[in-house]
């Protein structure tokens, strides 16, 4: 655990040497989703490989890259591709970029992803909300030691994810014309795509969508504090009964059908005031 907190601060004083003011939020985009990094206004990149203890990204269409920069006056850091249990990192190490963030002084995370349709009145390219997760990865970011100025041992989840911003976020796409769902989110170790009995099963046990990230930088978010607002994009949707094959080049055109919507939507919560609380 020492040697994780040395990373720890090692990656926190690289940022503060090159950053003149911390991201008030972090924006952590999924496969195919890479269109608000667009937006940025006055960015700096930041390539994984560049940053002393980040992971590399390793899964297609995640580019690798921290870009920070302004989106409507708040100042963002936007991760470019993410980590996955899949790719051989524990849960520890592949949310340490989201714990940097969060003990620059962090406030928001907005975390997408692309995710398989559970809910058979999904559509590919639908946004979900997710308004609570399942997670079914065998590893915990916070197993093993806890560092209290960090967060308290046992945190609540009970709350994750932001009412606050989901109700924001609904209000958005309803002035945006944007069809808004809201489910519940699983996450699953990967890198295999379920069979026909296990997206029955996932089904069985209330989950709306299916993915192989987000929660455990979710988890991290809870434990320092932060505020979260979690959006699934539907690429692909399985019927147990009537299973098609599932190719992850489907499931990557099936997000960048969405990602016009998902960067309107993001951009329209910034602009709206994300981190003004009621």
């Amino acid at each position: 655990m020492d040697k994780y907190i040395e990373k720890i601060e090692e990656t926190r004083s690289f940022f503060e040497e090159r950053l003149s003011s911390p991201p008030e939020a972090v924006v952590m985009l999924g496969t195919g989703l890479g269109g608000v990094s667009k937006a940025l206004m006055g960015s700096t990149s930041f390539p994984y490989e560049e940053i002393p203890n980040f992971p590399v990204s390793t899964s297609p269409e995640h580019r690798g890259v921290l870009h920070i920069g302004e989106i409507h006056g708040h100042t963002v850091a936007l991760f470019e591709g993410r980590f996955h249990f899949y790719e051989g990192y524990s849960t520890r190490e592949l949310t340490l970029p989201l714990r940097v963030m969060a003990l620059l002084g962090t406030k928001v995370l907005i975390a997408s992803n692309a995710a398989g349709g559970l809910d058979l009145s999904y559509s590919p390219g639908d946004l979900m909300l997710i308004k609570d997760h399942i997670n079914l990865i065998p590893d915990n970011p916070l197993r093993g030691p806890n560092v209290d100025s960090w967060g308290e041992r046992f945190p609540d989840m009970s709350k994750a994810y932001s009412k606050r911003l989901r109700d924001l976020a609904k209000k958005v796409g309803k002035d945006l014309g944007i069809p808004i769902r809201e489910g519940v989110f699983v996450a699953v170790p990967g890198p295999s795509l379920e069979t026909p009995s296990e997206t029955r099963f996932l089904r069985i046990i209330g989950a709306d969508a299916v993915a192989m990230s987000l929660v455990p930088e979710v988890i991290v978010a809870v434990h320092a504090g932060m505020e979260v607002l979690g959006i699934s994009v539907i690429a692909n949707v399985n019927n147990p009964d009537a299973f098609e094959p599932i190719r992850i080049e489907d499931v990557i055109e099936g997000a960048r059908r969405a990602e016009e919507a998902l960067t309107r939507l993001v951009l329209e919560i910034f602009k709206r005031g994300i981190l003004e609380k009621s």
